[in-house]
């Protein structure tokens, strides 16, 4: 496991970073209307990103269209969540987007029955930094137009 990621566990575990403030830190992960999903272009080919090109992910071990990710998984991996109806942005189909609601009554956004979820390291446009990790049970993929994981990296 890299330095940083032993590192960024040890203050998730110590509690210095919480879901909610890493959930915020995003871009549309706190939306006041409907969150935006688009198409963007990366090193794995045309990924779904939010609004402002930040890569999102899904994660296996979820339970269909039921996310399994609290607590310190939801710190590392926070999830897309939205006020509104979410918004198919530009390659996007609009029949693959939906919602779920989290045990907090938050509505987490979900493409193709896959909630969707941001990964901590991913800061800019085009970052893929949590392609392929095996994290909290389960690999995390990004996810094409099609909605189907893309297992390359």
């Amino acid at each position: 496991m890299k330095h940083w990621m032993k590192l960024l566990i040890a203050l998730v575990a110590a509690g210095v970073v919480s879901a909610t403030a890493a959930t915020l830190a995003f871009a549309g992960g706190n939306a006041a209307s409907g969150a935006t999903v688009k198409i963007a272009g990366s090193k794995l080919g045309r990924i779904l990103v939010d609004s402002k090109g930040i890569t999102l992910y899904d994660f296996v071990k979820d339970k269909g269209t039921t996310s399994v990710c609290y607590g310190a998984c939801a710190a590392l991996w926070p999830p897309l969540l939205t006020h509104g109806k979410p918004v198919a942005g530009p390659g996007v189909k609009a029949s693959l987007l939906g919602t779920t609601k989290r045990k907090d009554g938050k509505l987490e956004i979900t493409y193709g029955g896959h909630p969707l979820y941001y990964f901590v390291t991913d800061r800019e446009p085009g970052q893929t930094t949590g392609q392929g990790v095996n994290q909290f049970g389960g690999p995390w993929w990004v996810l094409s137009a099609a909605g189907k994981e893309i297992h390359r990296g």
